[in-house]
């Protein structure tokens, strides 16, 4: 991967943020790490729900609350400019909630792969396909 000298990277979990800064170039990649930033705990959802079959469990409210932090947190240091550039490193779900709270400048500092959309096509309407949709 081609990063940038001075780019972040952004390494997250359900529970924790670790920052490091690109000291090297291009594909010299030399990662120096940074203060983490204080993310607020909270729990993601309306306030005084439970868990139930229905919802998800606290555990997973949490993870999800402290994505939504990591953002706020991103978009905050991109919208101050202390980031040109930005690489994100997270499991599909935290990564998944992260997406769902960035800010369109911090969008346009992210750096390295990005996954496209998820789509669905049915076997169906794929040319060529014989086999029908069960």
């Amino acid at each position: 991967m081609n990063l940038p000298n001075g780019a972040l990277v952004a390494v997250a979990d359900g529970e924790k943020l670790s920052l490091f800064r690109n000291t090297g170039h291009n594909l010299d990649i030399q990662l120096k790490p940074m203060a983490t930033p204080e993310i607020p705990e909270r729990l993601s959802g309306a306030p005084g729900r439970r868990s139930s079959d229905a919802n998800p469990d606290n555990d997973t409210q949490a993870e999800d609350g402290f994505a939504m932090g990591v953002a706020e947190a991103l978009n905050h240091m991109a919208l101050t400019n202390k980031i040109e550039a930005l690489a994100v490193v997270a499991a599909p779900k935290t990564l998944g909630q992260l997406r769902k709270h960035w800010h369109k400048t911090l969008e346009q500092r992210l750096v390295g792969p990005k996954p496209s959309s998820p789509s669905v096509t049915s076997p169906s309407s794929t040319p060529g396909s014989e086999t029908p949709m069960r």
